[in-house]
Parts: structure tokens; C-alpha cells; sequence
């Protein structure tokens, strides 16, 4: 762990903080947000060098949101939880009874976010939001962090899921979102240091619960809000901001935004990712609209938008019907790639969907007409490619749409993307054009994402298991890997062991020495 953040921080000083790796020369103002893009290309540099293990600090391992580790080796393929019969187990962990956020790994700390069914602390009583820790080496347990559930009608449905929110790991420091909407900045033994609630400050209402899933970017700690509808459907604080950025030192507001404004579909469950392009940073936002938006990250000014459901109106009587987003934006070059979707078990049932790609170097309204991208319509749009809508003519038999709701977050690498669909399909597309190399069929509800490491691709399900994929243009399943209980995470790679999180538990897998 510290030959690897000894390197990445010699790689930093030889930059000399003034320059990005994929563009000009950067004032120095701006020159910590740059190293922090930085950060990410010298863990692949460091994959590359075949040097090290690198941790898994935030909800896709950098700023980028790419859910591919290209550093971490000798992953298993096979391990066994059977009792007298493990395999490839290095440490079970309890955690509460449902699992929604992380694990992030760093500072010889593996972190997720639970419930408080399994109490760790017997003064803590009832129903919490929990933070817990455990030690890297050996799953002891370490601290947790209680946060107490409003009694407002808003987060009734949330109470069961516990803390959802993936924390972001800074040095010393951790950032994650309680169900209440507060903000936490802790340090990385379990110590609040500064909190600050959007719901009073800023008239922030959720949909339910705060999810968001922050980025750290220099001295910024960049999120979404979850500001959504309330009663009959409505944005219930339309003027509240839904993208956020903060000081990381103290909590105070640097700048806000509310561009979803009341266009919000329903809740805002997605993600930041961070993105340089032509010398400048910004900070890319999946809306509540179905808009994505670029933004300023020193400003929040807006760079670029593109409605991702240009061919509906979201006033209308479909509205009940739109996608939008719950994964996040992946950035690879000047590209982003995300699919749309909705929130699971809310009575939402959208009949299609679609996987974009996206030109994040352009500037302004850059939305398509439509979600064809061979449409000479979208001529100057932002949209490159897309994968999914009805197919057309309709089949007699079988399935009748390419590409159905998403939650998951890509995983990206080769010139191959993965993602998953809620629905339990599995695809491999080509990064360039959106063709379809193969699909697979879960029969089983996907929530997570899928996660490219050494060479393999690894999808948990509802159905309790994790499947193992071989990277490539070909599909071959691995192996099968039964946890015995629902995943609702995407299992992660660090420092040469993976991490799967069930509802209630947190196992740690290595090859046996």
C-alpha cells in the first residue's frame, strides 16, 4: 500500500502539478483538480509497469467512474463458502441485512454502508444508516458510524436499505450521504469532523433518501443532491440545487446548481465523474431530467447538455414511463458512456431503454432528435452511438427490445464495454460503434455493475451468485460462484483480493498461498 502511494505521489511531483497527462499546461489553480485526474492515469500506468496492487478508494476506483481494474492480479475464478469446504475465502464479515453501499478500500480499511440489524454497538437501538469498517488483513471489525432516520413520511420506504450511499476515501479522510441528506466528512477512524445537511441549508427533498455516491477533486467534494418528487408527483423544492460542490476542509458551499430545476422524472440516484477536456476540468452530472450535463468544476457553470430522451415529452401522459438515470457516467478519452433506466421497486415500468455514448467535447444544448445515431437529424449532436429501443419489425417470439432499464455502471477496457441491465441481461458491446458482440441471459435481477479485473469479468445477482466471464469479443462463462444470499453491489478488486458484498455479509476472496 505504501510503494503504491509513494509512486503515485512521485508520479504527481514529476508532472509538477501544473499539466494534465491529455492536455496544455493548467493554471495552478486548477492544478489539484488536475492531479487528481492525474491520480487515476497512474494507477493504470502502474498496471501497465506490472508493478503493484493499487486500493479501491471510491464507487468506480477514480474520478473516471470506469468500473475496470486494470492493476490487481491472480483474482480467483472459484472460491466456496460451504462451511468445512471453503475456498479461496480469506475473511467473512457480518454486516447489517441489506447492503447497498461499497465497499471502498484504502488506508488498510475495507468500508461499506448497512443496516443496523446486526448491531455491532448494543446501545445503538433500532432502525440506522451504518458506516462500518473492518481491517484489510483479517475482517476484524473496526468502528461504525449511526446515523438516525428522520421522522418525516419521506424516507418510510428507504428505512429497510440502510446507508446506500458509497463513501469516497482522501487520505485521512472519508465523504459519504446519510438517508437524511447530510453530507459527512469523518476521518478514517470512525471521528465526524464536519457535517452539512442539504435538507436545511438548502431546502434539498429527496425521493426517498440521499444516495450520492461523492467525488473528491482537488479541495472540492463534488455530489448530487437527491432533491426529487414529493406528493402527486411533483418536484417538492424545485429551487433546491440537485449538483453540489463543497469544501472539503469545512463543508462550505463553493457552488450549486439546479438546472433539473421541476423537470425531475422522480428521484436523482446517479453519480459525478469528473472529465478534462481541451485544458479544462468539468464535471459531468446524469440529471434527474434524463438531461447529462457538463459543468465547470471551479464554477459550476454549464459547459454542455444533452437530453438522453429526446423524443418524449416529459410533461406528458408518459411521463410515468421515462427513463432516467441511476448508473453513472463513465469517462474514457473524450467520451461518456452511460445507460439509462429508473429506480427498482418503485412501480415503475419502462418498456425499453438505451446505452449512450456521448462527444463531452463539445459546448452548449447538444441534444439529438432522436436516439438513432445514424439519423442525419442529430448532425452536430453530442450522441456518438446507442444501443437499445424496441426492435423493429417486432418478433413474433422472444424478446422484443435490444436493451432494457440499467443501474448498473460500465465497465470499459480493450475497446470492450460491459453493463448490465435490471432485467438480468449481461452485454458486451464494442466501445467505438455500440455493436453487439454477445449478450447473456441471467434469468435473474441484475443491480450492480459488472467488473473487469485480470483479465475476467465478474456480475453478482439477485439469484445469489457471481458469475465470472472471460474478457472478449467471445462469450465464455468461467465459473459460478454461489454466496447464498442476494447481491445488490458490484463486487471489487484491491490490493490482490476481491470483495462481494451480500445483504448481510462482506467476504473477502484471495488465492491461497
Amino acid at each position: 500500500m505504501m510503494r503504491c502511494c509513494l509512486y503515485l505521489s512521485l508520479l504527481a511531483s514529476a508532472a509538477g502539478c501544473g499539466r494534465c497527462c491529455d492536455g496544455p499546461p493548467v493554471a495552478p489553480a486548477a492544478a489539484a483538480a488536475c492531479c487528481e485526474i492525474d491520480r487515476g492515469r497512474a494507477i493504470a500506468f502502474l498496471a501497465d509497469e506490472k508493478t503493484a496492487n493499487a486500493p479501491w478508494p471510491l464507487f468506480g476506483g477514480s474520478v473516471f467512474r470506469n468500473m475496470a481494474n486494470t492493476v490487481d492480479k491472480n483474482i480467483p475464478i472459484e472460491w466456496s463458502l460451504e462451511e468445512g469446504k471453503q475456498k479461496n475465502i480469506k475473511w467473512i464479515a457480518t454486516v447489517g441485512q441489506n447492503c447497498y453501499g461499497g465497499p471502498v478500500v484504502a488506508g488498510g480499511k475495507v468500508i461499506v454502508g448497512t443496516t443496523n440489524d446486526n448491531p455491532r454497538d448494543p446501545a445503538i437501538k433500532g432502525r440506522r444508516a451504518v458506516l462500518m469498517a473492518f481491517r484489510e488483513s483479517d475482517g476484524q471489525f473496526l468502528w461504525q458510524i449511526a446515523h438516525e432516520y428522520p421522522p418525516d413520511e419521506i424516507f418510510r420506504e428507504a428505512i429497510s436499505s440502510g446507508l446506500v450511499s458509497t463513501p469516497v476515501i482522501d487520505g485521512d479522510r472519508l465523504y459519504y450521504v446519510t438517508p437524511a441528506c447530510e453530507v459527512i466528512a469523518a476521518t478514517m477512524d470512525g471521528k465526524i469532523v464536519w457535517r452539512f445537511d442539504m435538507m436545511k441549508e438548502l431546502k434539498v427533498v429527496p425521493f426517498h433518501c440521499g444516495n450520492c455516491s461523492p467525488l473528491v477533486a482537488g479541495n472540492l467534494l463534488v455530489l448530487i443532491t437527491s432533491n426529487g418528487v414529493g406528493e402527486e408527483h411533483k418536484v417538492a423544492s424545485p429551487k433546491a440545487p440537485s449538483f453540489l460542490a463543497l469544501d472539503k476542509n469545512d463543508g462550505k458551499v463553493v457552488w450549486q446548481s439546479n438546472l433539473p430545476g421541476d423537470e425531475i422524472i422522480e428521484g436523482q440516484w446517479s453519480n459525478p465523474s469528473l472529465a478534462r477536456v481541451n485544458g479544462q476540468d468539468q464535471v459531468i452530472f446524469p440529471g434527474g431530467d434524463a438531461y447529462l450535463y457538463g459543468l465547470e468544476l471551479a464554477t459550476g457553470k454549464l459547459i454542455w447538455k444533452m437530453n438522453c430522451q429526446p423524443e418524449r415529452d416529459p410533461k406528458g401522459e408518459d411521463r410515468d414511463k421515462l427513463n432516467y438515470f441511476v448508473s453513472t457516467a463513465v469517462v474514457h478519452g473524450h467520451r461518456a458512456y452511460i445507460g439509462l433506466g429508473h429506480a427498482p421497486e418503485t412501480g415503475r415500468s419502462t418498456p425499453f431503454s438505451h446505452f449512450l455514448c456521448v462527444d463531452i467535447t463539445k459546448k452548449g444544448d447538444v441534444s439529438p432528435k432522436t436516439l438513432d445515431h445514424n439519423d442525419p437529424a442529430n448532425k452536430g449532436s453530442a450522441l456518438v452511438w446507442s444501443y437499445g429501443g424496441p426492435i423493429k419489425p417486432t418478433p413474433k417470439k422472444g424478446r422484443r427490445v435490444r436493451f432494457g432499464s440499467t443501474m448498473g455502471t460500465c465497465a470499459l477496457h480493450d475497446g470492450l464495454v460491459y453493463i448490465t441491465e435490471e432485467r438480468g441481461y449481461f452485454y458486451c458491446l464494442d466501445a467505438q460503434t455500440g455493436e453487439k458482440y454477445w449478450d447473456y441471459d441471467f434469468r435473474s435481477s441484475i443491480w450492480g455493475s459488472p467488473y473487469y479485473v485480470d483479465g475476467k469479468v465478474y456480475v453478482g445477482s439477485e439469484d445469489a451468485e457471481v458469475v465470472v466471464f472471460e474478457h472478449g469479443k467471445k462469450l465464455k462463462i468461467l465459473a459460478r460462484n454461489d454466496m447464498g444470499e442476494q447481491i445488490h453491489t458490484t463486487p471489487v478488486a484491491a490490493n490482490g483480493v476481491l470483495y462481494v458484498t451480500t445483504r448481510g455479509k462482506l467476504v473477502a476472496i484471495a488465492e491461497k498461498k
